[in-house]
């Protein structure tokens, strides 16, 4: 039985994951389409919710370059915006780390930065000459004895691009955590990108929404700490791992747990 097919009428509002759920860097994942445009179908509205550090244009431009008609989904929320709002109010100059195109990301949609003398940083993930994250531990250490505080464009520790690990924006930010720094967090599973989608769903009640993601301690933690279900995509960056049976007791979530499991939405 396709128990997606069966997904209980109540929920009107989908909250779904972009990255391991949607496409895997370099293509629209099986089945996706026709699963996304079936919900919108029955009256359900999708709103793609990602830690993409970047704007929602960007991340729409790139979905219609894999092929994803806009018909399948009715808005995109990033945690990049949340980013870039919080940069650019008070206008402030910030250090940069990340990739060159999300640099221009970022300085395009108002995001004034400087190469030195800063207090704050945008990091949105790895520059485009070091793959691993331990390789940023010298910069960070100088980083952290200075006192910049690290805004973190996206929480996520890991994406699966094209069957490769690559590490991301939040694993940088654990090991600057880890040297006394301070992080500033955007994204899920922080409240405010849930309340932000929220109202781009019609501000629907709890009850009414579903969150759908392959991250653990992304998706489906910020889920269940906003108070809403949740499918878990398993065979995404966690490779088919169930969710732990601790997972609720570590986090102080009662009996909660996802509705369902999935290997993906085909």
């Amino acid at each position: 039985m396709d128990s997606l097919a069966a997904l209980d009428p109540k929920y009107r509002a989908i909250l779904c994951d972009i990255w391991g759920v949607v496409h895997d860097g370099g293509q629209i994942l099986p089945g996706v389409q026709e699963r996304l445009l079936k919900w919108k179908g029955e009256g359900r509205h999708i709103v793609l919710l990602t830690n993409a550090p970047r704007p929602a244009s960007s991340v729409q431009s790139y979905l219609d370059r894999l092929g994803l008609p806009r018909e399948a989904y009715d808005a995109i929320t990033t945690s990049g915006e949340a980013g870039i709002a919080a940069l650019t109010d008070p206008q402030r100059p910030v250090g940069f780390m990340g990739s060159e195109a999300d640099r221009h990301d970022l300085a395009s949609h108002g995001v004034t930065i400087i190469s030195s003398d800063y207090a704050e940083l945008a990091c949105t993930g790895l520059n485009d000459r070091y793959d691993d994250a331990e390789d940023y531990r010298a910069i960070l250490e100088g980083l952290a004895r200075a006192g910049v505080v690290m805004h973190c464009l996206n929480p996520d520790r890991v994406v699966i691009h094209l069957g490769r690990r690559e590490a991301c924006a939040g694993a940088l930010a654990d090991i600057y955590e880890t040297m006394g720094g301070h992080v500033e967090w955007y994204g899920k599973p922080h409240r405010p990108v849930y309340d932000h989608a929220r109202r781009m769903a019609g501000n629907p009640p709890l009850d009414a929404m579903l969150a759908i993601g392959d991250g653990l301690p992304t998706d489906i933690l910020g889920a269940a700490k906003y108070g809403i279900d949740a499918v878990y995509v398993s065979h995404g960056i966690h490779a088919g791992e169930p969710v732990p049976d601790d997972f609720a007791l570590r986090h102080g979530l009662g009996d909660w747990k996802p509705i369902l499991t999935v290997a993906g939405l085909a």
